[in-house]
């Protein structure tokens, strides 16, 4: 092979590995609208059929992600522009889902789409919930460094006075007996919500922003607000791996594992949505959600993620989109 014919080759099998490390697709397979004029706030279930969407305009809608259908209309919690829902979660078994305002919280029935309770809270606000299997068990994190474990059927209440400053989020195992909370005061706590006792302390250089429980209770995720996001071994309290990344910073919005437990699946205010390996903490694929039209520059807040299979993440955003997208 003479030397021009060698060197076309060399540039060939180049292009083809370039090729070969892009995403397989930089727009989303599927895209459907949830919110006209932007959401405040979204969750979509663990095996992504469900969506919970709060907007302005729309109230508390439920959607089923499958046929892209409204199953439910909720407005009676998000009444005016002083009384939005913030926060929510669904519950991992798909019974139950829950809404946040500042100052209030509510508990709804997926099968009859009745409101099982209303609750204010006073002296501070809302920061972050999560909900147990069967609407057992909600998890309150607030401004005033409290972490609240509330049983609604008996009234039975829990508080957890570990953190030293306002709660950023929480998470909880389906089963509602472990809780996760991160706070201001760089500290993010795995402790046991029958007793208020820790069980792990993890540190960070920063305040912390994001945590996460895989339902299947084999990890933890935390991170913080610059350079430390972490993968923890929730049986031994011992790092797996540290997310790799060559910003001086990353910001997570939301965050789910995958079902067979080798991916991390993560939102960030950015618009960007990653897939993550967990034994090595490497980025193997990366989208940008759709900003919302008429915003300049260009912004979503990747609210919610979550994988129908290995292969396809759905997300949703404050544009009001819901997305579908093909994994590498």
């Amino acid at each position: 092979m003479n030397k021009a014919n060698l060197t076309m080759l060399y540039m060939l099998i180049f292009v083809l590995c370039l090729v070969g490390c892009q995403p397989v697709s930089n727009k989303p397979i599927q895209r459907w609208q949830h919110a006209a004029n932007g959401a405040y706030a979204a969750n979509i279930s663990d095996d992504a059929t469900l969506s919970v969407v709060s907007s302005v305009h729309h109230g508390i809608s439920l959607w089923d992600l499958k046929e892209n259908a409204l199953i439910f209309h909720w407005s009676q919690q998000q009444d005016s522009a002083d009384n939005l829902v913030l926060a929510a979660d669904i519950a991992h078994d798909n019974s139950h889902v829950l809404t946040a305002s500042r100052q209030n919280f509510s508990l709804w029935d997926v099968k009859s789409g009745e409101s099982k309770g209303y609750w204010q809270i006073d002296g501070s606000t809302i920061r972050d919930v999560a909900l147990s299997n069967n609407g057992k068990y909600i998890l309150i994190g607030k401004s005033d460094g409290k972490v609240v474990h509330f049983t609604p059927d008996n009234g039975r209440r829990i508080e957890f006075l570990g953190h030293q400053e306002k709660i950023n989020t929480v998470d909880m195992l389906p089963n509602g007996r472990i809780a996760l909370s991160g706070s201001n005061d760089f500290v993010a706590y795995v402790w046991d919500t029958q007793t208020g006792q820790v069980i792990y302390r993890f540190n960070h250089p920063s305040r912390v922003t994001m945590v996460a429980l895989d339902p299947y209770g084999r990890y933890a995720f935390t991170a913080d607000s610059k350079k430390s996001a972490n993968i923890w071994d929730l049986k031994t309290g011992k790092r797996i791996s540290q997310l790799q990344y060559a910003n001086r910073q990353e910001v997570f919005s939301s965050v789910q594992f995958s079902k067979n437990g080798e991916l991390l699946a993560t939102g960030a205010p950015s618009r960007k949505v990653s897939v993550w390996q967990i034994s090595n903490g490497k980025r193997i694929d990366s989208w940008r959600v759709t900003p919302k039209e008429g915003i300049h520059p260009a912004s979503a807040v990747v609210y919610s993620v979550a994988f129908s299979d290995n292969n396809h993440i759905i997300t949703e955003s404050s544009s009001g989109y819901a997305e579908l997208w093909q994994a590498q």
